[in-house]
């Protein structure tokens, strides 16, 4: 098996995450979910990406999307599953991502090859994904995978989302970047979502934004402007190394001529979904 250029299963996943997160800023999936009684946005979003766990409580969906404000998802779990339980949300969430994708890409790109050899190739990838350790990624695992070829590549993106997200959290964890400091780190690189769109999903306000600020510059992560210092920028590239040794098992799985193919194709289906409107502008940035 041939090495994998640098950063090879970074870019990777820069290509192939962004499917999966397109059901998120979707009208659909709100839509679905209120079909089921989940009228709540935040509450429609907590459970359609935590319903894979199960049941479960406000501590456990804190823990595993590690950059909510605790109270803003004691707010709405358990309560949701009163609601709503898992399996229907589930079936909601893939009923959304079916219409969403449908409407994004068209019935014409649906049927591509492209996109039923994207598929075979992030599912490959994912047999290269490890369970220990890995709560998001392991849950969505035990998922059946969908038989229909856009339905199984976000799948797939799915669980490639997750099982890089779950080491991406150990190196927070070891870099001693509490929630919203990382928050705050990330988006000083001008790649994060902008102070105003955590403020308005994470359930953070604007005090604890500033005073995550403040605790960043004591450490000499960021200057008194909120930029990125040396020390700064050296600990976001390190965290981001530390991540893709942790990621690296998928696309060592999946090698390099199928990484670079993944990628390719995976560039080209974003590259339609981001020009049919799938994300909001103004997202990401530094605000």
């Amino acid at each position: 098996m041939s090495t994998l250029p640098a950063h090879a299963g970074r870019r990777c996943h820069h290509a192939v995450n962004p499917f999966h997160s397109a059901v998120y800023f979707s009208p659909d999936l709100p839509e679905e979910l209120a079909a089921i009684g989940v009228t709540d946005a935040d509450a429609a979003y907590l459970a359609s990406r935590s319903a894979a766990l199960g049941a479960v409580g406000p501590g456990t969906v804190t823990a595993t999307f590690y950059n909510f404000r605790h109270d803003l998802v004691a707010r709405h779990l358990p309560a949701v599953w009163e609601v709503a339980t898992p399996a229907q949300v589930l079936d909601a969430r893939l009923r959304a991502v079916d219409r969403t994708l449908r409407r994004l890409l068209g019935e014409e790109a649906l049927a591509a090859p492209e996109l039923a050899e994207a598929a075979e190739l992030a599912l490959r990838a994912a047999e290269g994904c490890s369970r220990p350790a890995r709560p998001l990624y392991a849950a969505h695992a035990d998922l059946p995978v969908p038989t229909e070829p856009h339905l199984a590549y976000w799948h797939a993106a799915t669980l490639l989302r997750e099982h890089r997200g779950d080491g991406h959290l150990a190196a927070l964890l070891d870099a001693e970047l509490d929630p919203l400091e990382a928050l705050v780190s990330h988006t000083a690189t001008g790649f994060g979502m902008t102070p105003k769109w955590v403020l308005a999903t994470r359930g953070w306000a604007r005090e604890d934004w500033d005073a995550a600020r403040e605790r960043l510059a004591a450490r000499g992560i960021l200057d008194t402007d909120g930029a990125l210092t040396e020390r700064g920028t050296a600990l976001r590239a390190e965290l981001e190394d530390r991540t893709d040794r942790l990621d690296a098992g998928p696309y060592t799985h999946l090698g390099a001529e199928g990484t670079l193919r993944l990628t390719e194709l995976a560039k080209g289906l974003l590259g339609r979904i981001h020009a049919a409107g799938a994300y909001p502008e103004g997202m990401l940035g530094r605000g």
